[in-house]
């Protein structure tokens, strides 16, 4: 019995000592319990990391908010007052982009009849315009040698500047104005010659605004062009639709001459921006005197209403028959009409735009064999 005991005694002190050991570490009598929980003590970093990832959500809230909103306030603008405010804040490639479609559309002017009058071979033609040189091309020379003509140049009118003055009868102060609008090379001459016979230097901070490139490059006779703030469009006052926007607080200056052609000061109207009109110049009758006659010449085409005039001023007798009248732009062929004349060729047309071109459509059925 006493050996049974021993034995007995000694499994119970080996299952104590193991208890003893094992009750430390987990804290429990079950070796099973303590391992399940371990993981749960190593899995505390994860609300860590959760933590870490809420702060950039809400960074990116507010960035994906902010972009959102660049598109809308480009489709809130609806008038002019709201798109100044952000015309700063917008690339060269947008103001581009809009030059190229205007949003001031001009009335059209009403079409104008042609006579239908016999279309007879045409032989010489008299062209109311300076002679050009002869070896530069020429589309009137291309159009000689095709139909084989006679063309002559001969100017119906003079351009003659106003003295300065005539010029201070109108009390116009030219350095009042920041900006002036230029629409050709004689704008220019007599522009800057009344500044000098006024005696009045141009400030540098001037700035051009020209029809076309050739204009805006004629400004390097008399400044330097680098220098100025110098802009231009592509033949007509709405390519510079955009700039003038942009520079309405200044006040323009438009040099003209005593005829000058209103669509441009409607343009500026429907801008509503502050200009002043100014005569610097001004368009008469030139003295024809030693052409005793123009029944040599089968068609005269005509460019302004002052060389009708002055066709009616220095040949008062002058009885059209069966010469033909050509005239460009809508003034210049309502003038013809208004001094009971026949008007058989008119440009610019939806087919021709120039009147080289136009005269190369009529005469190819007057001219045929």
């Amino acid at each position: 019995m006493s050996l049974r005991k021993s034995s007995a005694t000694k499994k119970v002190k080996k299952k104590e000592t193991g208890k003893s050991a094992k009750i430390p570490k987990s804290g429990t009598l079950s070796s099973k319990k303590p391992t399940s929980k371990k993981p749960s003590v190593k899995i505390v970093p994860k609300p860590a990391k959760a933590k870490v990832k809420k702060p950039i959500k809400a960074v990116s809230k507010p960035v994906l908010k902010a972009s959102a909103s660049v598109p809308k306030e480009k489709k809130v603008i609806t008038n002019y007052d709201e798109k100044e405010k952000i015309e700063k804040a917008l690339s060269v490639k947008r103001v581009r982009k809009s030059s190229k479609k205007p949003i001031i559309t001009l009335p059209t002017p009403p079409p104008i009849e042609v006579s239908n009058h016999p279309k007879t071979k045409a032989r010489n033609i008299l062209v109311s315009q300076p002679k050009p040189v002869e070896t530069e091309k020429n589309p009137y020379f291309e159009l000689a040698k095709k139909y084989h003509l006679g063309v002559t140049f001969r100017q119906f009118i003079k351009v003659e500047g106003l003295t300065s003055q005539e010029f201070r009868a109108q009390r116009i102060d030219i350095l009042e104005h920041g900006a002036v609008i230029l629409t050709s090379k004689l704008a220019v001459d007599h522009y800057f010659r009344i500044c000098n016979e006024m005696r009045i230097s141009v400030p540098e901070s001037m700035k051009y605004f020209c029809i076309n490139e050739q204009t805006a490059y004629y400004l390097q006779k008399y400044i330097q062009y680098r220098k100025r703030k110098i802009f231009f469009g592509h033949g007509t006052i709405l390519d510079l639709v955009d700039v003038i926007r942009k520079n309405r607080a200044e006040k323009f200056l438009l040099p003209a001459s005593d005829v000058h052609k209103e669509q441009i000061v409607d343009f500026l109207e429907e801008v509503k921006i502050t200009f002043t009109k100014a005569t610097f110049y001004k368009t008469v009758s030139a003295d024809l005197s030693d052409m005793k006659s123009l029944a040599d010449f089968d068609i005269l085409v005509f460019f302004t209403p002052v060389g009708i005039k002055s066709l009616k001023h220095n040949f008062p007798g002058f009885k059209q028959g069966n010469t033909r009248i050509a005239a460009f732009g809508h003034a210049t062929a309502h003038t013809v009409k208004n001094l009971g004349f026949r008007l058989d060729i008119f440009a610019p047309n939806p087919k021709n735009p120039s009147m080289t071109g136009a005269l190369d459509t009529y005469l190819k059925e007057a001219n045929k064999k």
